[in-house]
């Protein structure tokens, strides 16, 4: 009796288990597409709400919305090219499970490296302006509008960009290049997006960028992407109950999502480990 032998798929199966490998430039490419479609979309919607007219004045919840359309949309972005290799896995992006304490010994480590720069940084070059992103988003229009600026800033924000600049844009980006390389793009790129268009607010990129390149390096050595976003939750709750009088609201999101972050993965099924 004749053994069948069945032919290799062409082209042959990844393993489910494989990280995969991305083309280098998904990252830069997936980045300009979901930012254009983010403004585009937003200034759209912000137009047939009549935001922005002859006073040139956008309302704090128009703002707000924008915002949540500019992160869908990296988000959005990094999935459907992600879908061009294989069918996109949470894993995939770095929501898997990790050990707990050396992932809190590696996110402590990589934060009190970034403090030690910021210092150093500030006394350096005194850079000497405030990011208006809180006041923007309505945190100074009372009660309300403090807790809608510190979910965006202290829930929204680290989740949609840990997922695509660490989650895709970096891991595209290693898959040509080493870690250092890597991190130092995909850190540039995060400080870049926080520019707010004056000569003085360049001054606020490198510690940004830095920042950036820490989330890299602890996504490196956890191989998780939750404690990217607590580290990113923590220090955006430290900003906000300093620049925006956020104190309480920071009390109260700030350990939620930390919480988030240690729990959800241990109430999840165990994903494979990168390769």
């Amino acid at each position: 009796m004749e053994s069948v032998v069945t032919p290799p798929p062409q082209p042959p199966e990844l393993p489910e288990d494989a990280r995969p490998r991305w083309p280098w430039w998904y990252g830069p490419v997936a980045f300009v597409v979901g930012a254009l479609v983010g403004v585009i979309s937003a200034g759209v919607v912000m137009a047939a709400l009549g935001e922005g007219g002859s006073d040139g004045q956008t309302s704090p919840e128009a703002i707000i919305f924008g915002t949540l359309l500019l992160d869908g949309s990296l988000v959005g972005v990094a999935l459907l090219f992600a879908s061009f290799v294989r069918r996109p896995r949470p894993w995939h992006f770095g929501l898997r499970r990790t050990p707990f304490l050396p992932a809190v010994g590696w996110a402590a480590l990589g934060m009190v490296a970034f403090w030690v720069f910021a210092a150093v940084y500030s006394v350096t070059v005194q850079p000497d302006i405030e990011q208006t992103v809180a006041e923007d988003l309505g945190a100074g229009d009372g009660s309300f509008g403090l807790i809608a600026a510190g979910f965006m800033i202290i829930c929204v924000a680290p989740f949609a960009e840990e997922f695509f600049f660490r989650g895709f844009f970096y891991g595209a980006l290693r898959t040509r290049f080493p870690v250092a390389v890597a991190a130092i793009i995909d850190g540039a790129v995060f400080g870049l997006i926080h520019f707010e268009g004056s000569l003085e607010g360049l001054l606020i990129v490198p510690p940004l960028a830095a920042l950036g390149v820490v989330f890299c390096l602890v996504y490196e050595k956890t191989g998780s992407l939750y404690p990217c976003i607590a580290l990113h939750a923590l220090n955006n709750s430290i900003a906000y109950a300093v620049q925006a009088d956020g104190g309480a609201v920071s009390l109260v999101l700030g350990p939620l999502v930390l919480a988030a972050c240690a729990l959800v993965p241990r109430m999840t099924r165990a994903a494979p480990s990168p390769v």
